[in-house]
């Protein structure tokens, strides 16, 4: 029989909860039902990081914490996970006072690191993962791992020098010393063989434990969101005040969270989370970690999967272009019926992709650069850090001696969906390396291609010359030319520029 109650553990005890909305969040339950009130609701789409909280799951039988935006967490998500926020950090004491306050907590109050403080409890959590991660932290690993919270008061120096005073790469605190319990509590909570449904077949929320199940619950209930980390899905909830009755999770899924890396390729499940599935993508080229590192935060990475990046089907998404210029296929399931496609098909247009009603996502796979082949991705977006792209290049070319002898040439921000550039992949095969002079025809032939999408982010005519100028900017490093020299090259300018 499925289990009808979500069990994660808090403050050292297990809490159950049954007769939830699906669409209840981790922020509501800990604010409304708990009365923790230190975790705040800033943005409420998970860009601040005001209610970021720590999840504790095991990793190779390893406890890891990860930081999450509560904000959009669904409540059922959390299920077989260790709960933590800011008011379980200090040690008890006697009052008045209270106890020890944690390393973290105590290097902020030492370096003057909060302002109007309604942001402190999220760059509290977030600095206690990064104390729990293991690595002595650098001024570019703190960056990296506060981009997703933000400060209104612009405090971030002392709130950096925070970090660099207490994350040492050696934990020591009541949790690290109770890591071991911690880790069977959260193995006894892993009942991997039984299904979660709460509610009933009207409303609920489920989370099946095999691809078996989730390939018959989706097939019986075709109306049902499929939901993976929510980190698009949570935005419907928090922002378009949607009532999603039915909701049907991935992540208790194990096979799913399975990131194969074979000699010529690398399969990833679509339940991995990018956190999951970074060491492998990072792997293949380090354009495709530098990618990574700027899609979203680490709060978004931590939940967000790069299958549900594919299936969701933004123009916009950062890792489509990316796999389809890689040459990524997708393997999808309708109840016993399996089949793959090239990732490019999957996408028939703006909110469409080419899958079935009760057909779900199963695995992305993508085939290794051979010794000969190149790889560039370029992300361009109004703010460096946890934005959304504007625009996004990707290149993969074959390149024999000096001469380029094949190309696939993928955008996304170009059009309503992520899509192949064929004219411009025949344009390029052919050029040679050593003559630059040639390669603004290439980028011309983007006009055959695309006539782009104009939106706030950026206009149609923008598009086009950053779509054109990247494609240069691909062969000139390729190359191994200078800047200089790659701007001597140039871009024709469009007529109608």
């Amino acid at each position: 029989m499925p289990r009808p109650v979500v069990r994660f553990l808090r403050r050292g005890r297990t809490v159950e909860r049954r007769g939830f909305a699906p669409t209840e969040t981790l922020l509501d339950h800990l604010r409304l039902r708990e009365r923790a009130l230190g975790t705040k609701e800033g943005c409420a789409e998970g860009d601040c990081g005001a209610c970021t909280v720590a999840l504790g799951r095991l990793r190779g039988g390893r406890l890891v914490y990860e930081p999450v935006n509560a904000c959009i967490q669904l409540l059922g998500a959390v299920d077989g996970t260790e709960v933590v926020t800011v008011e379980d950090l200090a040690e008890p004491g006697p009052a008045p006072g209270g106890g020890r306050l944690h390393p973290v907590q105590q290097a902020l109050v030492d370096h003057h690191a909060s302002q109007c403080g309604f942001c402190t409890p999220g760059f509290v959590m977030s600095l206690f993962t990064l104390y729990h991660a293991g690595v002595r932290a650098d001024r570019a690993a703190v960056n990296d791992w506060l981009a997703g919270n933000l400060c209104r008061c612009t405090g971030y120096r002392p709130i950096a020098d925070a970090a660099l005073a207490c994350c040492s790469g050696k934990a020591d605190d009541a949790h690290a010393r109770r890591a071991p319990e911690t880790a069977r509590r959260l193995a006894a909570l892993a009942d991997g063989e039984d299904d979660l449904f709460v509610g009933n077949e009207e409303v609920f929320f489920a989370a099946p434990a095999s691809e078996d199940g989730l390939a018959a619950l989706a097939a019986r209930f075709p109306d049902a969101v499929i939901v993976a980390g929510a980190t698009d899905v949570g935005l419907r909830i928090t922002k378009q005040l949607r009532e999603l009755p039915r909701i049907v999770h991935t992540g208790r899924v194990a096979s799913l969270h399975e990131v194969r890396e074979e000699e010529d390729r690398v399969e990833i499940g679509a339940a991995a989370t990018y956190a999951e599935a970074e060491p492998a993508l990072r792997a293949l080229d380090p354009d495709v970690g530098e990618m990574l590192r700027r899609l979203g935060s680490k709060q978004v990475r931590a939940v967000g999967t790069v299958g549900g990046n594919v299936a969701n089907g933004s123009p916009i998404g950062d890792s489509p272009p990316v796999l389809i210029a890689l040459g990524a296929t997708v393997e999808l399931r309708h109840r016993d019926t399996v089949r793959t496609l090239p990732l490019e098909d999957f996408f028939l247009g703006y909110g469409r992709q080419d899958r079935a009603p009760g057909e779900i996502l199963t695995r992305i796979a993508l085939p290794r650069l051979g010794p000969a082949e190149r790889f560039r991705c370029y992300k361009v977006s109004k703010r460096y850090d946890q934005d959304v792209s504007a625009l996004l290049g990707a290149f993969r070319l074959r390149v024999e001696g000096s001469r380029v002898v094949e190309a696939r040439i993928a955008y996304g921000g170009m059009a309503a969906t992520p899509q192949r550039a064929r004219n411009a992949e025949r344009a390029a095969a052919g050029l040679r390396l050593d003559e630059p002079a040639a390669w603004p025809a290439a980028a011309d032939a983007l006009a055959g291609d695309f006539s782009p999408i104009d939106d706030h982010r950026a206009s149609a005519a923008y598009r086009m010359r950053v779509a054109r100028s990247l494609l240069v900017k691909a062969l000139a490093e390729i190359a191994g030319r200078p800047s200089a020299e790659t701007r001597a090259v140039g871009v024709r300018e469009p007529a109608a520029a």
